[in-house]
C-alpha cells in the first residue's frame, strides 16, 4: 500500500471514530471517570470515593489542609448520605470539610442573584460537607488490581517513543507541562487496562504536538476565552484515531466520548467546534506517524 493511499484509509478512520463519537454525545455520553486508580493516598488528589471523580481547585487545597491537620492518611471523601450509603457510618462527633460545587442556575428561580446582561444564567456555588474515610466506621475500599508490566504493548510504545517527547511515570495524574515540554504519567501499575495507558499517553503526546516547535497549534484566536474545551477535546479525538491506527480499539472506547462530551458542554454554541478538534486531531495523528522511522508500519 501506498503512503498516499494509507493516508486516505486513515482520514476514513478519523472521519468514522468523529461521527461515532457525536453520535455518543447526542445519545448521552455518560460520565467520564479517570483510568487509572487511586490508591486513597493523602498526598495525593482527593477524591470522592463515591463517584470516583477527583476534586478540583480551591476543594483541592481544603482537603489537602484538612487531611494535614487532622493526620487522615485516606484521600478518599464523602457526604454523609455517600457514607451511609454504602454501608458505612461516620462516627459520632466527626468534624466534616467544606467543599463548594459551582453549577448554573437553570432558572431564575434557583438563581441566588439577579440575571446577568440579556438575561444569561449566572453561576452560584453550592456548598457540601464532606468526611475522610478514616472519620467513618465500616467501609472496606476495593483493592486496587495493579496492572502487571507483562500487559504492557510493546508495540504501542514503541510508536510513542519514536515520538521524542520525554514522558516520566510516577506522578498522581496524567499532564502535559508546556514549560518544560514534557509529559508526566502514573505509574503503569495504576491503570484499569494497558489500552487505557496508552489511551491517555497518546491523549498527553496530542497536547505535546500543539508546541510551537512541533504543529503550533493556537485555538484561542478563534474560540477566545473557551479555547480549553476545544484543544481537549482535539487531543482525546486524536488518541482515538491512532488506538485505531494501532488495532488497539477499532472503535472508540466509552470512555473517549465521555471525555469529549464533558468539554464539549462548555462550547454549545458552536454546533462545529467538534469538527473544528476533529481536524486538528487529524494533524496531530499524522504528525505522530510521521516521526516513525518504520515507513513499511505507516503504510501498513
Amino acid at each position: 500500500m501506498t503512503r498516499s493511499n494509507a493516508s486516505a484509509d486513515h482520514a476514513d478512520v478519523y472521519t468514522r471514530i468523529t461521527s461515532e463519537i457525536i453520535a455518543a454525545i447526542e445519545a448521552g455520553a455518560g460520565t467520564w471517570h479517570m483510568p487509572w486508580h487511586h490508591s486513597g493516598g493523602a498526598v495525593t488528589r482527593p477524591e470522592s470515593f463515591a463517584s470516583r471523580r477527583r476534586y478540583r481547585g480551591i476543594n483541592v487545597l481544603a482537603l489537602w489542609i484538612t487531611a494535614e491537620v487532622r493526620g487522615y492518611a485516606s484521600g478518599l471523601w464523602g457526604t454523609y448520605r455517600q457514607w451511609q450509603g454504602a454501608g458505612a457510618q461516620v462516627r459520632k462527633g466527626e468534624r466534616g470539610a467544606t467543599v463548594v460545587l459551582w453549577k448554573e442556575a437553570a432558572s431564575r428561580a434557583e438563581d441566588d442573584h439577579d440575571e446577568g446582561e440579556e438575561g444569561r444564567s449566572r453561576v452560584f456555588a453550592r456548598a457540601f460537607t464532606v468526611f475522610n474515610a478514616a472519620q467513618v466506621d465500616g467501609y472496606e475500599p476495593e483493592p486496587a488490581t495493579l496492572l502487571p508490566e507483562s500487559e504492557r504493548l510493546a508495540d504501542a510504545e514503541a510508536f510513542i517513543a519514536a515520538l521524542k517527547i520525554p514522558i516520566t511515570e510516577g506522578a498522581y495524574d496524567a499532564h502535559y507541562r508546556i514549560d518544560v515540554d514534557q509529559i508526566f504519567m502514573p505509574p503503569f501499575s495504576a491503570f484499569r487496562d494497558a489500552a487505557a495507558q496508552i489511551g491517555t499517553t497518546l491523549h498527553e503526546c496530542a497536547h505535546a504536538t500543539g508546541a510551537k516547535h512541533r504543529l503550533d497549534r493556537n485555538f484561542e484566536d478563534r474560540f477566545a476565552h473557551n479555547w480549553l474545551p476545544i484543544e481537549e477535546a482535539c487531543a482525546e479525538l486524536t488518541a482515538s484515531f491512532v488506538l485505531a491506527d494501532l488495532g488497539i480499539a477499532h472503535h472508540p472506547r466509552p470512555d473517549h466520548a465521555a471525555y469529549v462530551a464533558s468539554w464539549l458542554e462548555a462550547l454549545k454554541d458552536d454546533p462545529r467546534a467538534i469538527f473544528t478538534a476533529a481536524s486538528k486531531a487529524q494533524q496531530a495523528a499524522d504528525w505522530m506517524w510521521a516521526q516513525q522511522t518504520d515507513t513499511a508500519a505507516v503504510a501498513a
